[in-house]
């Protein structure tokens, strides 16, 4: 494998991880796994309507950029570019 590859392959292992912690820091809506897993902590942690709005922005930002790093991986796996 060329250096591109493998450091594009260690930069979507590490968006997956903080895709997955921003994922787990959005306020709960109530009624789901959200709610059984900690809901009763994040009651208070999540009140600011800009942090949670930051937070939204932050996490498409991260989810987008995640799929066009996979994406991009899998073209250069398909025509053997790397």
């Amino acid at each position: 494998m060329t250096a591109l590859k493998i450091t594009l392959q260690i930069v979507v292992v590490l968006l997956s991880a903080l895709l997955t912690l921003l994922i787990l820091m959005h306020k709960g809506k109530g009624g789901g796994l959200s709610d059984m897993f900690g809901g009763g902590l994040t009651q208070n942690a999540g009140t600011s309507g800009v942090a949670e709005k930051n937070l939204n922005r932050w996490t498409v930002i991260i989810a987008l950029l995640w799929v066009v790093l996979i994406i991009g991986l899998d073209m250069m796996t398909k025509f053997n570019l790397g």
